[in-house]
């Protein structure tokens, strides 16, 4: 004669079978919180996570404010400025919401166990409404009826939450989105290649076969130009053996060996600044493409899909390099309006 242990999980079977249902295991004593014997602590944590929500309201309010108060503009302290505000904004608007809900589930929020035996997929009608009276005795029990304030400030966060994201992006719909502005740069006939970031003119005898000179326009570092506008102008100038090149993209853009390409890859943007002399290759280091600068910088390895635009340069009557015109196509990735 077999018996069943109410406290084992299984409910007996054949020996060797597999067992067909389980056994109920019962609920673990609900050991009360303070906050769930102590009314003084509730109303505490109460206060607690009022404060909590106010300040994620107070987050989101700063962080509208400071979009529109403290647009980025053009120098790097502006940017900075409006980065750190809107940061701070944002920071405090999620941080505020996370804590302040983790805080009420955790404390406020009942955390008994209820333990409910499966039933048929659609319940009698008495069913149902025991089902409703208890979702109504869990909204009583989790104290959302009777804590109207902390409701009231929890929607209030997460409803303005959002305008954080949404507004960033209202505001930039309808812009240029610097498709256009890739076509052109600051360079123009007769502007001398200056060094980065000293911005000290290059003679053409300054350089040496195998060297390589990170270049700025001239007068870049003396104007206020906005930074778009400088980081596309950024140029890498070789002095090749005249012998070595094998092309170039535009009859007699180079000057007695020296050529100079846009830094700017043509996959996504990153700085090419990697040079290997024996190969005569630039590489990229952030996807490894790799160009040729004695063949017109053709890509010969790697996701980049045209080359390094060339910047036609000669000299002046001083010995100084300069560029005979801008880029001849715009320079950084390949977008959809690019014809070539």
């Amino acid at each position: 004669m077999s018996t069943h242990d109410p406290h084992t999980d299984l409910v007996p079977q054949h020996e060797g079978e597999t067992p067909a249902t389980f056994a109920n295991p019962g609920v673990h004593d609900h050991t009360p919180r303070q906050a769930d014997v102590d009314p003084k602590v509730a109303k505490r944590v109460e206060r607690q996570v009022l404060l909590l929500f106010t300040l994620s309201i107070l987050g989101t309010i700063g962080f509208i404010w400071a979009y529109f108060a403290l647009p980025p503009g053009e120098t790097p302290d502006s940017m900075r400025t409006s980065n750190i505000a809107l940061g701070v904004g944002l920071a405090i608007s999620l941080l505020g919401i996370g804590i302040g809900g983790n805080h009420y589930i955790k404390v406020l929020m009942s955390n008994r166990e209820h333990v409910e035996e499966r039933h048929p997929q659609r319940s009698d009608d008495a069913t149902r409404e025991v089902a409703v009276a208890m979702l109504k005795e869990g909204a009583e029990d989790a104290g959302v009826t009777r804590r109207g304030a902390l409701v009231g400030a929890g929607l209030t966060a997460l409803a303005l939450f959002p305008l954080a994201i949404v507004l960033p992006i209202i505001g930039n719909v309808g812009e240029d989105w610097n498709v256009k502005k890739l076509k052109s740069t600051m360079w123009r006939k007769g502007v001398r290649l200056a060094y980065d970031p000293s911005g000290r003119p290059i003679k053409a005898s300054d350089l040496t076969i195998g060297s390589v000179a990170h270049v700025i326009p001239e007068d870049l570092h003396e104007a206020e130009h906005p930074l778009d506008e400088k980081a596309k102008a950024v140029v890498l100038a070789i002095r090749l053996d005249p012998r070595d090149i094998v092309s170039e993209q535009g009859e007699g853009w180079s000057y007695n060996g020296i050529v100079a390409y846009s830094k700017i890859c043509t996959h996504v943007g990153c700085p090419v600044a990697l040079y290997e002399q024996q190969t005569h290759h630039l590489l990229c280091p952030c996807h490894q493409s790799t160009f040729d600068v004695a063949d017109s910088a053709k890509v010969v390895f790697g996701p980049a899909k045209r080359a390094l635009p060339q910047l036609p340069i000669t000299v002046d009557d001083e010995g100084y390099l300069v560029a005979q015109s801008d880029f001849h196509e715009p320079v950084g990735p390949s977008f959809w309006e690019r014809l070539t």
